[in-house]
C-alpha cells in the first residue's frame, strides 16, 4: 500500500545509535517528502539529540514542509518554517507540577530503597517527566532503547529484591505517590527505566492527527506507524511505540522492527529487521510513487 503519511520512532528504528550517521535514512526521507507524504518522527528525546539537532540541515524547505516532530514524550510538537524547527505546541509542566513530579518519582525511589534495598538513580533533566533508572548497573552504551534480554534481567532483578509483582507494581506506585502529591502522573517504561510525567507519545500523535492528517483530509487507513518498542514488559504494560495506538489511530497500520520474541499489542505486526527494514519500507514506498 502506498501511504500518505509515515509516523516513526527515531532511536532503533530509524537509526541503530545517535552516534550512527543520519544519511542513509535521510535519503530515503528526503525522496518520500518531496513526493508529499507527510512524515512524522515520534521520539521521547529532544530536537538536539536527533541528528546532533541538524536535522533540518539535511532537507530543502519544500521538504520540510512535510516533515513533522512529536518529541519529549508529549512535550513538543514541531514543523520548519523557512528552513528551521518551528515549535508548534509545547505542553510543559508549570515549575509548581515538575515539583510534583519530582517529588513523586522521589518518594518511589526511597520507598524502593527502604522497603526492598533496591538502589535506583533520577534523571531529572527532561522537559516534563523524570526518569527512574532501574538497573544502575546495566549500560546500555549507544543503544538508548530496549534490548534483547533486559525484560527478563529487570524481572529477575525484582524479584531477588522481594518485588514480586514486579513492573506493574511499580508502575501503580509511581501513579500512587503521583496522587499523594496532588498530580496525575502517567507512567511508561522500556524496563531499565521507569518514566513518569504528565504526557506520553499519545499526546503527540493525537495532537497531528488533529492539526496536520485531518486538514489535509488523510484519513487513517492511508496512515501507518514504525517502532521498536511496542512488546508487552509485563502483563498490561506496553513498551513506548505501543502509546501511538490511540483511539484516534487504532485503524491505521502498525509495524514492529525489534526481533525480540515476545506479545505485542494485537494492532500491531511483528516484522522484525531492525532499522534496515524500515529502510526497505521506505525504499519500496518511494519506488511505488
Amino acid at each position: 500500500m502506498q501511504y500518505k503519511a509515515i509516523f516513526f520512532d527515531w532511536d532503533g528504528t530509524a537509526v541503530k545509535s545517535r552516534k550512527e550517521p543520519v544519511d542513509s535514512v535521510v535519503e530515503l526521507m528526503k525522496k518520500l517528502l518531496s513526493k508529499d507524504v507527510k512524515m512524522i518522527i515520534i521520539s521521547g528525546t529532544t530536537y538536539d539529540k536527533i541528528a546532533d539537532g541538524k536535522l533540518h540541515e539535511y532537507f530543502t524547505k519544500q521538504e520540510l514542509g512535510n516533515l513533522y516532530l512529536g518529541l519529549g514524550r508529549g512535550a513538543h510538537n514541531y514543523s520548519f518554517k523557512e528552513g528551521k524547527p518551528l515549535l508548534h505546541k509545547e505542553f510543559l509542566p508549570s515549575q509548581e507540577e515538575k515539583l510534583k513530579i519530582h517529588g513523586s518519582v522521589f518518594l518511589l525511589h526511597q520507598h524502593l530503597l527502604r522497603e526492598y534495598g533496591l538502589d535506583s538513580d533520577i534523571v531529572f533533566t527532561r522537559p516534563n517527566y523524570c526518569k527512574l533508572d532501574l538497573m544502575v548497573n546495566h549500560d546500555r552504551s549507544d543503544n538508548l532503547f530496549l534490548q534483547e534480554g533486559e525484560t527478563e534481567m529487570l524481572q529477575d532483578i525484582l524479584h531477588k529484591h522481594g518485588i514480586r509483582e514486579g513492573l506493574i507494581e511499580l508502575m501503580k506506585l509511581a501513579e500512587d505517590f503521583g496522587k499523594k502529591n496532588g498530580i496525575t502522573i502517567k507512567a511508561t517504561t522500556d524496563a531499565k527505566y521507569l518514566e513518569a510525567g504528565l504526557t506520553t507519545k499519545s499526546d503527540n500523535v493525537d495532537y497531528f492527527v488533529e492539526n496536520v492528517l485531518k486538514p489535509e483530509n488523510i484519513n487513517m487507513k492511508e496512515c501507518c506507524f514504525w517502532g521498536d518498542e511496542f512488546i508487552y514488559l509485563d502483563k498490561g504494560i506496553p513498551g513506548s511505540d505501543a502509546y501511538m495506538i490511540t483511539e484516534k489511530t487504532r485503524i491505521a497500520e502498525f509495524y514492529d522492527v525489534s526481533e525480540i520474541d515476545a506479545e505485542r499489542p494485537e494492532e500491531v505486526k511483528r516484522l522484525g529487521g531492525g532499522t534496515m527494514q524500515f529502510h526497505l519500507f521506505l525504499k519500496q514506498q518511494f519506488e511505488r510513487k
